[in-house]
């Protein structure tokens, strides 16, 4: 029965993870860690090249043109970091547009697998994720992982609260 209830439960993560990726292209026109990256830096906390690429789990390559492509979109901006050798990322209000739009795709993406639950089902599932998700041993980096594409406003009680603020973020 564990196997059953594990395969239909990776079915559900597949489907809703490939309808986020579907929103998220139809919404930015770009794919893989573009949507996570602008949410991510829409947390405010002025990541770094190297946080951000640590949470996204990106080749320092890859994040570089990641973060020039959205610079040429309009969508990031590079500060001066807290480290003087580092910088920091910020949204433009573009690109705070973009993300808000983004983050409610995402949402308006998933709500229909909760659609055929009653109410008390939908809490009921609510308090089963709430306790699967706070059972998994993390580090705070695979914290910030999991949650790279959460809307922080609708999310309270986080199972597996992630510090995106730390200066270090531990492996």
């Amino acid at each position: 029965m564990i196997d059953r209830t594990a395969n239909l439960l990776g079915v559900v993560g597949l489907a809703v993870a490939d309808r986020i990726e579907e929103t998220a292209r139809d919404i930015l026109r770009h794919s893989g860690e573009t949507p996570a990256a602008l949410v991510v830096i829409g947390y405010g906390f002025g990541p770094s090249n190297d946080q951000l690429r640590r949470i996204l789990g990106l080749s320092h390559p890859g994040m570089v043109r990641l973060i020039d492509r959205l610079v040429a979109d309009g969508l990031v901006e590079r500060h001066q970091g807290r480290d003087k050798r580092a910088i920091a990322l910020h949204l433009t209000s573009s690109g705070q547009a973009l993300r808000k739009k983004l983050l409610k795709g995402r949402l308006t993406a998933i709500r229909p697998f909760l659609a055929p639950l009653s109410d008390a089902e939908r809490e009921t599932f609510a308090s089963l994720l709430h306790k699967m998700l706070s059972s998994i041993e993390t580090s705070d980096l695979e914290r910030c992982t999991l949650c790279r594409l959460c809307d922080d406003s609708v999310c309270s009680d986080c199972p597996i609260p992630a510090d995106f603020r730390g200066h270090q973020l531990s492996a």
